[in-house]
C-alpha cells in the first residue's frame, strides 16, 4: 500500500486555479471583453505606412461610437440599441445583441503616431487609420573635402 502525503497548500492553489479559470471563461482575457456581450468583428491589417482597423458595426451611427486611445492601445466602444418598439412576445427568435460594447486592441506604441489617428464610418464599417512613425535612420553626416593651401 502506497502512502500519499497530504498537503493542504496544493489543494488551496488547485481551487484558486480552477476560480480563475472560471473568471477566464466569464469575462474574456483581462476583462475587456466579456463573452456574454456583444464585441463587433474586427479587421486589423498592416501597410507599409500604416495599421488598419476596420469594425463592423450594423445599424449604428457615428454617433453611437467612440474611438480613443489609451495606454499603447485603441479602444472602441459605444452602444447599440433598439431602435423601434416592439413587444416581447411578436418576437419569434432574438439572437442579436442590444447592449454596451468595448473591443481593446493593443497597438505597438513607439512605433505610431497617435495623434495622427483617423476614423471614418460608412455603410456599417468603422475604418481607422494608424500612421506609422517614420525610422529613425542615422543621420549621414557629408565630408568636405577642402583644398590644401600652401602657408
Amino acid at each position: 500500500m502506497t502512502v500519499i502525503r497530504w498537503d493542504p497548500f496544493r489543494e488551496f492553489l488547485n481551487i484558486h486555479n480552477e476560480v480563475g479559470r472560471v473568471f477566464e471563461r466569464t469575462f474574456g482575457e483581462g476583462g475587456e471583453q466579456p463573452r456574454g456581450g456583444w464585441v463587433p468583428a474586427v479587421d486589423v491589417y498592416e501597410h507599409e505606412d500604416a495599421i488598419t482597423i476596420k469594425a463592423d458595426l450594423p445599424e449604428l451611427t457615428a454617433a453611437d461610437i467612440e474611438v480613443a486611445f489609451e495606454d499603447d492601445r485603441l479602444v472602441l466602444s459605444g452602444e447599440r440599441k433598439f431602435k423601434e418598439e416592439i413587444k416581447e412576445d411578436q418576437y419569434y427568435r432574438l439572437e442579436r445583441r442590444y447592449c454596451t460594447f468595448r473591443r481593446v486592441i493593443p497597438l505597438p506604441a513607439d512605433a505610431i503616431k497617435p495623434e495622427e489617428i483617423t476614423a471614418d464610418f460608412s455603410d456599417g464599417v468603422l475604418k481607422v487609420v494608424v500612421p506609422k512613425a517614420e525610422d529613425e535612420k542615422p543621420k549621414q553626416i557629408k565630408i568636405e573635402v577642402g583644398e590644401k593651401t600652401g602657408a
